[in-house]
């Protein structure tokens, strides 16, 4: 009897030696690279998608917006994402007509090293403009000292730290820049990659905020889940309203609501500097791109059915990662144009 029991549990561990490898090749592999900003909620996306539906496994290179955009036109990915969306320019240079899905939306917040304030920091954008145009160069600058009556700021130089790479959340912060600073819409400009004036490159919004944690002095740009997971203060900013917002999902949203209402049908649109007594001025969605054709029909099949699933269920991750998720209104228009694409009969 021993014996026969034996000879089963031998004939089991050989079935489940042969149905692995079967099992591991039927699992279909999705490639997707791009934004940093939109790094933490994706990869929990992909992680929790895995357990709707275990035969599809998804690998995310996060190496900005840049590389993903680039990644996406050489059809190295199914995926890119980008936390700006593409120019006219960029869209001609891709080789098929590409969608854009905003995913979430998510806050660029200024953090900073400056151990000698304990009390939270206040900046205007003309202000980061001018510490990132090298105009503002120490802490106890008059201009930051106006803005924060009754702090003592320290005599020590700014450290500026920026992107190093191609970078939607470059293109975020630049954007808004652009709009509240003359001299850097005329000197800088906007863009995923720029001429920076001053400072120094960190890659990824890992290594701005790594930066930003071991230097004192150190002011940083990053996502407010960068910011928040890594314990580094960040400034109040002044809104177009002239209030005094901490960046919140509260301040995203509602930084939103204009956009949300005139919502263009290809859904690139800046929400950077919005109106609104409430709003956050460094707020953006950021966007998950596709091919409209898609070239595999099993691959092309997937994409779909997880744009689909993360544009409604996987809304419910967004907030614990500090994202505000998006507006129903917008997810409707998204699933239309979700319809729209092409997928090949074989």
């Amino acid at each position: 009897m021993v014996k026969a029991r034996n000879l089963v549990a031998l004939g089991l561990l050989a079935l489940l030696a042969f149905a692995a490898p079967q099992i591991a090749h039927a699992q279909m592999l999705i490639n997707g690279a791009g934004s940093t900003f939109g790094y933490p909620i994706y990869s929990k996306w992909f992680d929790a998608y895995t357990k709707v539906d275990p035969g599809v496994r998804f690998n995310y290179q996060s190496i900005g917006s840049g590389g993903g955009i680039m990644m996406l036109r050489n059809k190295t990915v199914a995926i890119g994402a980008s936390d700006a969306p593409l120019s006219d320019a960029q869209e001609t240079q891709m080789p098929g007509p590409v969608l854009h899905f905003p995913s979430v939306l998510g806050a660029v917040v200024m953090s900073y090293n400056l151990p000698e304030v304990t009390s939270a920091i206040k900046l205007s954008g003309p202000v980061i403009a001018d510490i990132y145009l090298g105009r503002v160069t120490k802490w106890n600058d008059p201009e930051i000292a106006k803005l924060n009556p009754g702090v003592a700021f320290p005599d020590k130089p700014i450290l500026v730290v920026h992107r190093s790479e191609g970078s939607g959340t470059t293109y975020i912060f630049a954007d808004y820049l652009s709009k509240v600073s003359p001299e850097w819409a005329k000197q800088v400009g906007k863009g995923t990659s720029i001429r920076w004036p001053v400072g120094l490159g960190g890659k990824g919004s890992e290594g701005v905020t790594g930066l930003v944690q071991q230097t004192p002095g150190a002011i940083g740009y990053v996502e407010l889940t960068y910011a928040l997971a890594n314990k580094i203060p960040f400034a109040t900013v002044e809104n177009r309203d002239g209030k005094w917002i901490v960046p919140s999902l509260a301040g995203v949203t509602a930084a939103a609501a204009g956009a949300v209402a005139n919502m263009p049908a290809d859904f690139r649109v800046s929400i950077t500097d919005a109106p609104g007594a409430e709003s956050y001025p460094i707020s953006s969605f950021t966007w998950l791109l596709i091919y409209k054709n898609q070239p595999n029909k099993a691959t092309g099949e997937q994409v779909v059915k997880f744009l689909k699933w993360a544009l409604t269920d996987g809304q419910k991750y967004a907030p614990a990662l500090y994202y505000a998720p998006l507006p129903k209104s917008v997810v409707k228009k998204e699933l239309a144009q979700l319809a729209e694409v092409s997928i090949p009969a074989n």
